[in-house]
């Protein structure tokens, strides 16, 4: 069975907007921080997220790895909010399985993708 390296790709997209949207609704509307500004909770977030996007966006293979980099600081904070906050387990378990998407998808894109890439 041969996947295209696209439908990782689409993978890796459903991850990191999957991510985005969970990080912006936590921080915002689902549980603000009472102790720290939402803006400045954002700030340091979704940031991290935001740098490799645009080539993420647009198949550049070395952005893609760099996305898959930044997904892992993702999945250590939600590993440890499943184990430090049983409040918010269940958005943790969903930062979790977003950033492993994000992570395995684009790992996955630039593996299979190689340096004949038509996207890249």
């Amino acid at each position: 069975m041969n996947i295209k390296p696209i439908y990782y790709h689409s993978i890796a997209l459903v991850g990191f907007f999957g991510l985005f949207t969970l990080l912006m609704l936590w921080h915002t509307v689902l549980a603000p921080s009472s102790q720290m500004p939402v803006t400045l909770v954002l700030l340091i977030s979704v940031t991290p997220l935001l740098l490799p996007m645009r080539g993420f966006l647009a198949h550049n293979l070395k952005s893609c790895a760099w996305e898959a980099y930044i997904s892992l600081i993702y999945f250590i904070h939600g590993v440890q909010e499943l184990y430090a906050t049983p409040d918010g387990r269940w958005y943790a378990a969903l930062e979790t399985v977003l950033s492993l998407m994000l992570f395995f998808g684009a790992t996955f894109y630039v593996r299979f993708s190689g340096k004949n890439a038509t996207h890249g």
